[in-house]
């Protein structure tokens, strides 16, 4: 009897342990489940300071239901014979446009630009962004511009006069330094020369690292894949290298490059400028943004 009632007792201390010891690494499995940390799934933050990015665009779209204002100008060619004081004095190219963003994936803009007297109507689109957590690897955002030349006795029809780009931007965020945009890019001009390809396939390559809170050095390189006629029309790629300062609400972007016209289709076209002899240009762009 006394053996039974002490086998008994046995089993349910052993009983009881087991329990505890159940509950104890349920706890800790939950506990373990709590601590792990969930992924970011936030986009990174200034992957481009600006939307601009020398003579390209960049992924980067304010937030919703701001106003963008950007100046782009571009001085004559440094290598000029006259004395034009580093292409100061020579015949120069501005554009003037706005931005507004309808959401945080939209942007919306107009602009005019001196040359050519060219007014454009452009859209920017964020198809994807790169996450902090990294699950996420890349930005990619689409822009395109529909561009009509009122030049009169230039065209004989409208639909003569006008132009488009379509261009979709790859970009990582590599480090709190260092971002890398590649874009791939289809130019389509409705008339030009008989021997001149309505259609052109480019790529853009440009990238910004951060040397201060508020200062960057940008660069890019972009290049014409369609051949064309070199006895009726000669096409060279653009490097560009500038600096970047930010205050937040401004940009100001200052830089040396080859290209001009300001007007992406029309820098993929028509730069004649070879920056092997020299053949290169001052630019800045401005932009200020207001959030309403």
């Amino acid at each position: 009897m006394k053996q039974n009632v002490l086998s008994k007792a046995v089993m349910m201390f052993i009983l009881l342990h087991l329990a505890a010891f159940n509950v104890l690494a349920q706890d800790d499995s939950t506990t373990a489940v709590a601590d792990k940390p969930k992924k970011d799934k936030r986009p990174v933050k200034e992957t481009f300071e600006s939307s601009y990015l020398l003579n390209n665009q960049t992924i980067k779209i304010p937030t919703k239901n701001t106003l963008e204002f950007i100046i782009q100008h571009r001085f004559g060619k440094l290598n000029s014979e006259d004395f034009d004081l580093l292409g100061l004095y020579a015949p120069s190219n501005i554009r003037i446009g706005l931005n507004y963003t309808l959401t945080n994936n939209l942007q919306l803009g107009i602009g005019t630009t001196k040359n050519n007297k060219l007014q454009d109507i452009n859209l920017k689109y964020s198809l994807l962004k790169q996450t902090r957590s990294g699950s996420i690897p890349l930005s990619i955002t689409y822009y395109g511009n529909a561009t009509v030349d009122v030049r009169k006795d230039v065209y004989p029809k409208f639909t003569n006069r006008l132009s488009y780009f379509h261009q979709i931007m790859f970009a990582r965020k590599f480090s709190n330094k260092f971002s890398l945009q590649v874009a791939p890019s289809y130019s389509h001009f409705n008339m030009v020369d008989s021997l001149v390809k309505h259609g052109n396939l480019g790529l853009s390559v440009c990238g910004r690292m951060k040397v201060a809170d508020a200062m960057a050095v940008l660069f890019e390189y972009d290049h014409n894949f369609t051949k064309q006629d070199e006895a009726v029309l000669t096409v060279k790629p653009n490097l560009s290298l500038g600096l970047e300062a930010s205050t937040g609400s401004h940009v100001f972007q200052i830089f040396v490059g080859t290209y001009e016209s300001i007007i992406n289709q029309h820098n993929f076209l028509y730069n004649s400028n070879d920056f092997t002899k020299g053949d290169v240009v001052i630019g800045f762009n401005i932009t200020r943004l207001w959030n309403y």
